[in-house]
């Protein structure tokens, strides 16, 4: 323990593991919950490494190095799983938490933990024919932005919530062309490539629909199970409340904008059916990469946020963006906010990173490219992504990187944003800017 708070100075330590044997006679494998003292990311995090130790002439153990993170591999315990909130605990051997901490749950990822995120079974035709559920069909939401996918979801969460009912989602998203290399729309990714499933599952009653529709089929008739059709975004949940069925659909045509789910939250609805953010996290492997990128840097950086591409080439909605996020700009900028010498993680969208190169002058950058390494081929990650697609390759997307980019600025112990903190451009455009934009 000792060794691990000497060298990891800017990590506040909650618990640690027992030490376990490593992968030979002279190392031990051992694990701790950690956060880090500084940032703003709020997560609690596990780590695993691997110990050197050595045996002096008389008999004393030290310890004469410690590896990278996650190198401890034997001490990381792999959870069971029961059911939702039923989830088997986690019972490896950490040192018990104050009384305090366990009254009063900080509801945070646990990022770095075994992730459980196969697909809920239903565990018998009666519990599948007295259940209650609601599904969303059609509309125009596919392939959109992530952030409209995100708001139109967490709508029909929050009905599903509101109404009691097991909501029956469909895992599969179409990634819009903004995030992908090709330029085109992309079907069959993975609700759980980019948001924790585990965590939604332990949060509220959800079922993939390609399992929902098989035991309907099965038992829909037998059963007697009955159907309530909704075809107008206009009827409330507060109308359904009262609705018997077993199933609830709501059918969206194909006219846009009225087709898309986040209408059934607007008007009078908006003020009873709450979004429930706190059940839908970002991917914990997503999360993990960016922990893995903090830790090389010793969780000791700063971080600067650099947004151009195409709004630094529209002089008409951002007219200073280019000039203020030039490497000249940012160096006349930074010396005021980031001390010569440090570790300086660049968050951008610039695909060029040698546009950044005045900047290794002062400081030792870093950017998400330098550490491909953690999602090519022969990492963790993919080897867990391929898991999910029956060893179907999985392409680190655009949005995947802009999540784990984000994650990363916000890890940093200053964070300099564009917006408010390089340029006095709007975030949105020429006149759009509010008090907090």
């Amino acid at each position: 323990m000792r060794s691990a708070i000497e060298k990891f100075k800017d990590i506040h330590f909650y618990r640690f593991g027992k030490p376990v044997p490593g992968y030979n006679d002279s190392s031990c494998h051992m694990a701790w919950r950690f956060r880090p003292k500084e940032g703003k990311a709020a997560a609690f995090y596990k780590d695993y490494r691997s110990f050197t130790v050595m045996r002096s002439e008389n008999c004393t153990l030290s310890v004469a190095g410690i590896g990278d993170y996650h190198s401890g591999g034997n001490a990381r315990k792999r959870k069971g799983r029961g059911k939702g909130k039923n989830r088997e605990k986690d019972t490896e051997g950490f040192e018990k938490v104050p009384a305090k901490m366990e009254e009063n749950p900080i509801a945070l990822p646990e990022v770095g933990e075994t992730v459980n995120d196969a697909l809920p079974q239903v565990e018998s035709e009666s519990s599948f024919s007295h259940g209650k559920y609601l599904i969303y069909s059609g509309g125009g939401d596919r392939c959109k932005s992530m952030n409209q996918y995100l708001w139109s979801f967490m709508c029909m969460l929050g009905e599903a919530q509101y109404l009691n009912r097991t909501l029956v989602m469909d895992l599969s998203i179409c990634l819009s062309k903004i995030y992908t290399p090709s330029g085109q729309d992309e079907e069959g990714k993975d609700f759980r490539f980019y948001f924790d499933f585990e965590h939604l599952m332990d949060s509220a009653s959800v079922l993939d629909q390609v399992q929902f529709w098989s035991d309907w089929s099965k038992w829909q008739q037998k059963d007697g199970l009955s159907l309530h059709l909704v075809e107008d975004f206009r009827v409330t949940p507060m109308k359904l409340a009262e609705v018997k069925d077993t199933l609830i659909m709501r059918k969206f045509g194909s006219v846009e904008p009225d087709n898309y789910w986040y209408r059934v939250c607007e008007g009078e609805t908006e003020s009873v059916i709450q979004r429930p953010w706190k059940m839908v996290w970002k991917s914990r492997r997503l999360l993990d990469i960016a922990s893995a990128i903090a830790a090389r840097m010793n969780w000791d950086f700063d971080a600067v946020h650099v947004e151009r591409g195409e709004k630094a080439n529209n002089k008409e909605l951002w007219p200073n963006l280019d000039r203020d996020t030039s490497p000249e700009a940012l160096l006349s900028t930074l010396k005021y906010k980031v001390e010569d010498g440090r570790n300086l993680y660049i968050a951008t969208n610039e695909p060029d990173t040698s546009f950044f190169d005045p900047l290794k002058d002062k400081y030792s950058t870093h950017f998400l490219d330098d550490y491909k390494d953690l999602w090519d081929s022969n990492s963790d990650w993919y080897v867990e992504m391929t898991k999910l697609t029956s060893g179907t390759p999985v392409e680190f997307d655009g949005y995947m990187r802009i999540s784990v980019d984000t994650e990363v600025f916000l890890r940093g112990k200053k964070q300099i944003e564009t917006f408010n903190d390089l340029t006095k451009d709007c975030k949105d455009g020429v006149n759009t800017c509010t008090s907090t934009s």
